[in-house]
Formats: C-alpha cells, structure tokens, sequence
C-alpha cells in the first residue's frame, strides 16, 4: 500500500469539501430544513437556533458519511457491494451517534426505549441509503473499463494531432495543460501537468488509455511519464530514476528501463 494514503485521502477529502457547488448545496438544504423545520423542531427553536441545528447536523452528517464512504472506497481487495456492504451502516452509526448528541446538547431530548429504537432505526436507514448513493458516485467516477486492457506506450498515430487528452477532461479549467506524469496512490491516480495536479478516482491504465496524443510510456507499475517532460535520467543500480520538469522524481523500474533507453533518455 502507498505510504501517502492517509496525505492523499486528507488531500482528496478537503478538495471534496471545498468544492463551492457542494458547499452550496449543504447549506441550501440546511436553509430547506430550516425553513420547513421537521420532526417539530419549529416549535422546539426559534428561527435562528433551528437553522445552526440543522447546519450543524447537515454539515457533519455529510462529513461522517463522505469521509466513510471514501475510507470504504479506499480497501483495495473489496468489491464495490463488499464496500457499500461496510459503508452503509457505519454511516448510519456514526450519522446516529451525531443526531442523538445534537438533540441531547441543543434540545434535551435524550431519547429512551421505543423512542429511541424508532429514532435509530429512522437514522440508520436513511443515512445507509445516502451512503449507497455516495458509494455508487464514488465508483461511477473512475473507467469501467477492464484492468487487464493492454497499456498505451507510444499514442496511436491516427489520433487528431491536435486534440487534447480525453484525460485532461477530468481535470479542473485551471490545471489543464501539457501532461507530466501519472502516480498511483491507491484507488486514486495523481495526474500532474505543467500547470498542477489533481487526484482522481481511477485506475492507471484507464488513465494511460485516455493519455491519447501525449508521447509517453509507463516506467513502473505506478508511474507514468510524458517523454517531453523528463529533464534528465540516472542509472541507480538495476532501476533508473527521472527527473520532470514538474512534481517529484519517477523511479524507473528493471522491467521498464528498455523503453527509456530505446526513447533516448539513458544510454544503453
């Protein structure tokens, strides 16, 4: 397993959640649920009390099944029912455990016996099946295509010499630009270009497959790299080490030094 993963998940978590659109859309609901105040919350609190109620249970509620749910996604042997199968009601626990302390701490109104089996019940399934849904988003976002396609090394020379990736598609406006290289960081493949880096959920060869027109070739079962973007190349015992012209060094593995020599990036 990549040693980064826990930097990468923190990284892919807080870029989720800084995401304006998303931001948005938590606290349009938190306004929705104010203004139509469920489960009698209107007469319970005030206007103002009952909207940082139900921004607070939005808000973490959220949070707690988003970060599950990518902590789910995240268990490479597991299939993706094995993963909702595990996100599911460990969301829901966790989304209870919130919704009960918010109503003890803000309401006092600490649930007992049938109230509280109702409570929980209503919670654990509402919360599984927007875990579900979160799941099958997370899923949807990388390539159905099969992991034993072969591997792009030299693009196909029939493609528009012009056209850009299909890879960079999944990229933001502002990070666009010529490719650099590709890493693997568990279920997620970090794409640098000169113009930044974004992680996103896929596999590497789904990612090599849509490099298109970008002259590159993978190096290592975890890296790929544009052959116009290496700056130099180092022989370091039976492996060879590249430095971009952005991010960090790529190693070279044994099996793939043939090809950075026949490019002309290391002697042979």
């Amino acid at each position: 397993m990549n040693t980064n993963a826990p930097h990468s998940a923190l990284r892919e978590w807080r870029a989720h959640m800084s995401q304006p659109a998303r931001i948005s859309a938590l606290l349009g609901s938190a306004v929705i649920l104010t203004l139509v105040a469920p489960f009698e919350t209107d007469t319970a609190m005030r206007p103002l009390p009952r909207l940082a109620y139900w921004l607070t249970l939005v808000l973490s509620s959220y949070c707690a099944g988003y970060t599950v749910s990518l902590l789910a996604a995240r268990i490479a042997p597991l299939s993706l029912p094995k993963r909702i199968a595990i996100a599911a009601p460990l969301t829901g626990l966790a989304v209870f455990a919130i919704v009960y302390l918010l109503n003890g701490l803000a309401l006092g109104y600490w649930a007992t016996g049938t109230k509280l089996i109702t409570l929980a019940a209503n919670v654990l399934v509402i919360a599984a099946i927007v875990s579900t849904i979160i799941q099958l988003a997370l899923a949807s976002s990388a390539s159905a295509a099969p992991a034993s396609a072969p591997q792009a090394m030299i693009p196909d020379t029939a493609a528009a010499p012009d056209a850009p990736p299909a890879l960079l598609d999944r990229l933001p406006l502002d990070k666009r630009g010529p490719l650099v290289s590709l890493s693997v960081e568990d279920h997620y493949v970090r794409i640098r270009t000169t113009k930044g880096e974004a992680l996103v959920l896929m596999r590497l060869a789904d990612a090599i497959r849509e490099t298109s027109t970008a002259t590159g070739t993978q190096v290592h079962r975890s890296h790929w790299v544009s052959f116009e973007q290496v700056q130099s190349a180092r022989r370091e015992g039976d492996r060879a080490i590249l430095s971009m012209t952005h991010g960090p060094d790529i190693p070279v593995s044994r099996a793939h030094l043939p090809k950075i020599k026949k490019a002309g990036l290391l002697p042979r």
